[in-house]
């Protein structure tokens, strides 16, 4: 078989949606001669009757229900390629929205697109970052409102089933409290050996603060609140007050400690280590520059869940 003609499939097309070979080709500014034959020598290349002609239009054949559906799918792919390779021709351009929850954004992913913008070859590309909880992240990818969106990958997480998915980086939560704090001498800490204290918490759509509740709920414990803030530099700076000690990533308390005045202690738990998932409609989806982000992202992943900031390393497993 011979390689199918793109125009002709698009006038196909065109006609199984009209019903009419004379609209179809008024609309591609073509006469309906040249439109019936291009139609007979696709029906004489598959060797199936597409149409059935009718008295005041055409239907097409169980046949031709299957090609159109093909067809559109062929060529979606050839206007993706022309987008796609046009966009490179003229240098990349477009704005990027991307959706995180608050945990990915207070740590690298500022630092990491950044790194991508100002690459000379991205100068033409804006990314626009917007903090949300982890379903609303999901549920945003879901309603086409941002192109990527970045979220706790987890069985407790949101739900990514559907959607294209790619790590990311990881995190391990700390204990967070004053250095003059009795546990701030520990190299590490269960959650139970620290629930006797006052805590600084965080709204309860948080990721962090579902994970605290639920793991103290399974050791028959609760968390006892002083104070609910609504970030984590905010939960910082009441902790140096000491009125309070509270859970961070350590991605995010150590680079404050010493001017805080805190000590940092890893969560000896099996989910205090974190991994966090990129999540997209499909790559077909994604316009250029947001599939060069995406893959800028995976690459900054790929380098590691730690950098040990300020000189204070934590003690892993």
């Amino acid at each position: 078989m011979r390689d199918l003609d793109l125009t002709s499939l698009r006038l196909f097309v065109a006609v199984c949606d009209t019903r009419n070979i004379a609209r179809a080709a008024a609309d591609a500014s073509l006469v309906g001669s040249a439109v019936s034959k291009r139609l007979a020598q696709l029906e004489a290349q598959l060797g199936t009757p597409l149409l059935v002609r009718q008295r005041h239009g055409v239907e097409p054949t169980p046949a031709g229900e299957s090609l159109r559906e093909h067809a559109r799918e062929l060529l979606l792919g050839a206007q993706r390629i022309e987008r796609d390779m046009a966009a490179y021709a003229a240098g990349v351009r477009g704005q990027v929205r991307v959706l995180a929850t608050a945990s990915v954004m207070a740590e690298r992913l500022a630092d990491d697109v950044a790194d991508f913008l100002t690459a000379p070859e991205h100068a033409g590309i804006r990314v626009e970052l917007e903090v949300r909880a982890s379903p609303q992240v999901v549920q945003g990818i879901r309603d086409g409102v941002a192109s990527l969106g970045i979220c706790w990958q987890s069985p407790h997480g949101a739900d990514l089933r559907g959607l294209g998915t790619a790590p990311y980086r990881q995190d391990r939560l700390g204990l967070v409290m004053h250095a003059g704090h009795p546990l701030a001498s520990a190299h590490r800490l269960r959650l139970a050996d620290a629930l006797d204290w006052d805590y600084v918490g965080l709204p309860v759509n948080s990721a962090v603060q579902a994970l605290l509740v639920r793991a103290a709920a399974e050791i028959g414990r609760h968390l006892k609140y002083r104070m609910i803030v609504t970030d984590f530099e905010a939960a910082l700076r009441v902790v140096r007050t000491r009125l309070a000690i509270s859970v961070i990533p350590m991605e995010v308390a150590l680079p404050r400690a010493a001017q805080y005045g805190l000590r940092v202690v890893p969560l000896d738990e099996p989910w205090a280590e974190r991994a966090f998932a990129l999540c997209f409609r499909g790559a077909g989806a994604l316009t250029p520059a947001a599939q060069l982000l995406l893959d800028h992202l995976q690459r900054c992943g790929a380098d590691g869940p730690w950098h040990p900031v300020d000189g204070q390393a934590p003690d892993r497993p």
